[in-house]
């Protein structure tokens, strides 16, 4: 008897480990300059998308892999020259207003900008009319610059393209900043 069913070898989905250790591999090779900007959003695109564990082990293959003495080199380097930028955005953070996430199950993007038709109106005149949009894309929030005027930053740093974001991050639409929160 001949069974009329196929059988995959693959998974169903990703599990967000997996997305998650191959994003990590990403943001390390763009920190050391073995990536550039570009290269890295694109990659970081088809992270998102990908479907099978081999189509990530590919978008990874040219980048070196993580040994245990460059691992404790760099967190030294990171956690002694990033220090004060941490204290400083520590003790701001409790002085912005939240932006709650939407709820994980919307799938619709948030545009935030001036224009009413936006889902989060700013009207500041240092936010563009339509100035970014936040989605949910592989169980990570990413939230994206719509080519504003005053730029959208993420803890500090100016978003060319698009950011992950979590909860906690600071953020900003030109000169108005809120720190994210699910509550």
């Amino acid at each position: 008897m001949t069974s009329s069913f196929e059988v995959n070898p693959y998974p169903a989905r990703l599990s967000d480990a997996e997305r998650d250790r191959a994003l990590k591999v990403l943001r390390d090779g763009v920190a050391m300059g073995r990536l550039s900007h570009d290269t890295f959003i694109r990659r970081m695109e088809l992270a998102l998308a990908a479907r099978r564990s081999d189509e990530l082990v590919a978008l990874t293959a040219d980048l070196p892999k993580e040994n245990r003495l460059s691992r404790v080199v760099f967190g030294s380097v990171e956690a002694v020259s990033g220090f004060t930028v941490r204290l400083r955005r520590a003790w701001q953070a409790e002085r912005l207003p939240k932006l709650l996430l939407p709820h994980p199950g919307t799938e619709q993007a948030l545009r935030i900008g001036r224009d009413p038709v936006n889902g989060l109106r700013l009207t500041h005149e240092s936010v563009s009319r339509v100035h970014a949009e936040l989605t949910r894309q592989g169980g990570m929030w990413v939230l994206r610059d719509l080519g504003s005027t005053n730029g959208t930053t993420v803890n500090g740093r100016r978003v060319i393209g698009a950011a992950v974001v979590r909860e906690g991050d600071q953020v900003s639409f030109g000169n108005i900043a809120f720190r994210l929160s699910v509550n």
